[in-house]
């Protein structure tokens, strides 16, 4: 993780040098607050990952003697069958289509939601594939 945070601790120092020179040259209140959000923002991402990684060992990556085959390993389940992350894909585009046109697609949208979300969590709790 101290890749990550070194990168991060990079662009909060951009931002901190950048920032006052923007509000300088431009006096615009928009760009100088996102500006300063994001040294924000980034600061509290560099900070995290610097506590991570001093609860954690040196990872492969950290190392500069650290091999390809030493993140070897199996990384989570992945269903190769599913269908349900189709299906959620498509209520949300409801949900985003009543968002833009009317209330009751919305609503209709939320509930093709709530379908697809408890279909794809439940998923291997019946049928074929239930542990």
């Amino acid at each position: 993780m101290k890749i990550e945070a070194f990168i991060f601790a990079i662009v909060m120092v951009f931002c901190a040098i950048v920032t006052p020179i923007y509000w300088f040259m431009s006096e615009d209140p928009t760009g100088t607050t996102a500006l300063a959000m994001t040294f924000g923002l980034a600061a509290m991402v560099a900070f995290y990952f610097y506590l991570v990684a001093r609860r954690t060992g040196p990872r492969p990556e950290d190392r500069g003697d650290g091999e390809i085959e030493e993140l070897a390993g199996e990384y989570g389940f992945y269903s190769p069958h599913s269908w349900w992350p189709l299906a959620a894909a498509g209520a949300a585009s409801v949900v985003f289509l009543g968002l833009v046109f009317a209330w009751f697609i919305f609503i209709i949208g939320v509930a093709l939601a709530t379908i697809a979300a408890v279909g794809w969590v439940f998923e291997y709790y019946r049928g074929e594939f239930a542990h």
